[in-house]
């Protein structure tokens, strides 16, 4: 793909839209990842890594509250149980424990590709499909698992 250098040097002379100046003075050209690159499960799969990892600094604080409220004596942590169960804390339990699958998944892709295997396009899509679509139905079977064995009621 060609594109036209603007010729005075400065990107507001270019009329395709497609250079910059930068602060240094420099006319660049745009990043061309808005035209050239289109949606993929491997992205999708990195931006969710992130967003796990970012969620299970949440699970951290709440596992913290949990311990918080433990050291408090019998009456917060009552609090702190009725919390989590309710509905509201039950929410947020199988989120977080859709966030550890996700998060657990997405290392193990991590893992594999940095052994060197998984790295072409067909092993790495697959991979990245498990790791983005796979936390909801192991989350699912977890709380199925949960309500049957009786750890976890309404």
């Amino acid at each position: 793909m060609t594109h036209p250098n603007p010729t005075s040097g400065d990107a507001r002379d270019d009329q395709t839209g497609r250079f910059v100046t930068q602060p240094n003075g420099h006319v660049r050209p745009l990043s061309p990842h808005i035209s050239v690159w289109r949606w993929h499960i491997t992205m999708a799969a990195s931006i969710l890594f992130r967003v796990t990892i970012g969620a299970m600094t949440v699970a951290a604080l709440i596992a913290l509250a949990w311990l918080a409220a433990a050291a408090a004596g019998p009456d917060a942590y009552a609090g702190a149980l009725a919390f989590a169960g309710s509905p509201l804390g039950l929410f947020i339990g199988f989120g977080l424990t859709v966030v550890l699958f996700s998060f657990i998944l997405n290392g193990a892709r991590h893992l594999i590709n940095d052994t060197g295997a998984a790295l072409t396009i067909k092993p790495a899509n697959l991979l990245s499909a498990i790791a983005v679509w796979g936390p909801i139905p192991l989350a699912v079977l977890f709380w199925i698992a949960l309500f049957a064995t009786g750890r976890v009621s309404l």
